[in-house]
């Protein structure tokens, strides 16, 4: 069973990490000094941390609590690419973590997008020695086919997208819409489309109490892990870039 503990836990590697600061608040400076010994940067300029990462001077960018406004369309244009695909890691409250992609509104429309998501996410769980079993889900049950064109869409997306996994070698399943069962079973859920990942994040993490760990973009070549604001400790986001950096140099 793979859990946060797997990610926080040893010896840190010799890595530099920036992190994000747009607010006064001082959480992102208690984080740092939270991580004594460790090489962290605290950037307060976008553009500055976005090209620092891009020319190799920090191994790993966190956003911290920049807003997103500022730093992600920043990252895509000096990438030179239209979307980010990200990938929540989630840790409820049965110990277990439980990987969530896509999350990002405008991300995975359709099944070529979810099936590019869904192999890069096995990729990076892979690093990290999570394991890699895949939930695809649906809006519904199998039995609600007809109810709803809407949810049979759904429904047959998920079903071409877990035959397309299965006979790629990956162990998926269409979990349909058992989301209580996914955090049980599974080690990526793979939702719908980014809205249902995203109220996914946000019900398990906001309501649910779920620890989040942040968010890697999983479509780059360079480590940056994506944070909610609101966060009130990014440590636990700085040792998972720090972790992902280290399998890079």
């Amino acid at each position: 069973m793979f859990s946060a503990s797997d990610i926080l836990q040893g010896d840190l590697p010799d890595v530099r990490v920036g992190i994000g600061c747009g607010t006064g608040v001082g959480t992102v400076e208690r984080s740092v000094r939270a991580l004594p010994g460790s090489d962290v940067a605290i950037y307060r300029d976008a553009e500055a941390l976005v090209d620092d990462l891009l020319s190799g001077k920090i191994d790993a960018a966190v956003r911290g609590d920049m807003p997103s406004s500022e730093l992600l369309p920043m990252l895509k244009s000096k990438l030179g690419i239209e979307d980010l695909e990200r990938v929540a890691i989630l840790e409820p409250r049965n110990g277990r973590s439980v990987f969530v992609a896509p999350v990002g509104i405008d991300e995975g429309w359709t099944v070529e997008q979810r099936h590019d998501i869904a192999v890069r996410c096995i990729d990076l769980m892979k690093r990290l020695g999570a394991g890699t079993k895949i939930a695809v889900m649906s809006g519904g049950r199998s039995e609600d086919m007809g109810r709803n064109p809407c949810v049979d869409k759904t429904i047959a997306e998920a079903l071409e997208l877990t035959d397309i996994l299965i006979r790629e070698g990956y162990d998926a399943y269409h979990a349909q819409i058992l989301v209580e069962n996914m955090v049980e079973d599974a080690d990526l859920i793979i939702a719908p489309n980014g809205i249902i990942g995203n109220l996914i994040f946000r019900l398990m993490h906001f309501i649910g109490g779920a620890e989040a760990l942040g968010a890697p973009v999983v479509n780059i070549d360079r480590v940056f892990v994506d944070t909610s604001r609101v966060k009130v400790d990014y440590s636990d986001s700085i040792v998972l870039a720090m972790r992902l950096a280290e399998g890079r140099i």
